[in-house]
């Protein structure tokens, strides 16, 4: 109706202000910090804060985000938690696991990027961001296969398992497919230790060894196995246990 009849000249009515875009407001302090002072300006609550404004405009999350950082224990745990998880939280729409998974999605496609058409070895410490990024904070074992071709150039992540390391010989049948079907020339292993602890375990070491020695008689070169832990990471080939 009021395209068809228009309030007069000077006295259309004023929307209603935004809070989540209300510069004046704590959301917009928020942003101007963010902005002005880089990354690292906002805790992880209000980091958390600010994402959930974008699908709830209209309401005070500040409470929402200390409950999630508490449920879930950081920031990083919460942006990987599986869709499930984050539903069991009360309070919590499609629109806001959404907005969290987005942030999950941005920070892992932009590490990926520094990755694709360089060599993966002359990049070491981008790889290790990427890969602490994506796995240091998930909840259960993930295991990947980071495939090269010739010139060391990543052609291919591929998640080779969820869960425990107890099926090491269907793996390797597995990962040493996937090599033919990619035309891989050689491979850096990697998985996640829940438990934070990035020591090998006695079926990693196993594991690895197992696949080395397919990987030699198929001409595919192991050069690592990384294990990610929220205290660090180890490389298997640096203490020695690649054989």
């Amino acid at each position: 109706m009021d395209e068809l009849f228009p309030a007069p000249a000077g006295k259309r009515p004023k929307a209603p202000a935004d809070p989540g875009h209300d510069a004046s407001g704590h959301r917009g302090r928020l942003r101007r910090r963010l902005i002005e002072q880089g990354p690292d300006a906002l805790q992880d609550h209000e980091l958390v804060e600010y994402l959930l404004g974008l699908a709830i405009p209209r309401r005070d999350t500040k409470p929402l985000a200390r409950r999630l950082i508490a449920a879930f224990g950081s920031y990083g745990a919460l942006v990987h938690a599986d869709p499930e998880a984050l539903a069991r939280i009360g309070g919590l729409s499609e629109g806001v696991i959404g907005v969290i998974k987005i942030a999950e999605a941005s920070a892992l496609r932009m590490r990926r990027s520094q990755l694709m058409n360089q060599p993966v070895l002359a990049s070491w410490d981008a790889l290790i961001d990427y890969l602490h990024i994506d796995m240091a904070d998930r909840g259960v074992e993930r295991v990947r296969a980071l495939h090269l071709n010739s010139r060391n150039q990543l052609i291919r992540d591929d998640l080779v398992s969820e869960g425990s390391i107890d099926q090491a010989a269907v793996y390797v049948r597995e990962v040493m497919r996937k090599a033919i079907d990619f035309g891989t020339s050689s491979l850096i292993l990697v998985h996640n230790h829940p438990s934070g602890d990035p020591r090998p375990s006695k079926a990693d070491i196993a594991l690895t060894r197992d696949i080395v020695a397919a990987g030699r008689l198929m001409g595919v070169t192991v050069h690592d196995h990384v294990v990610i832990g929220r205290d660090g990471h180890a490389s298997m080939r640096a203490l020695g246990l690649l054989m």
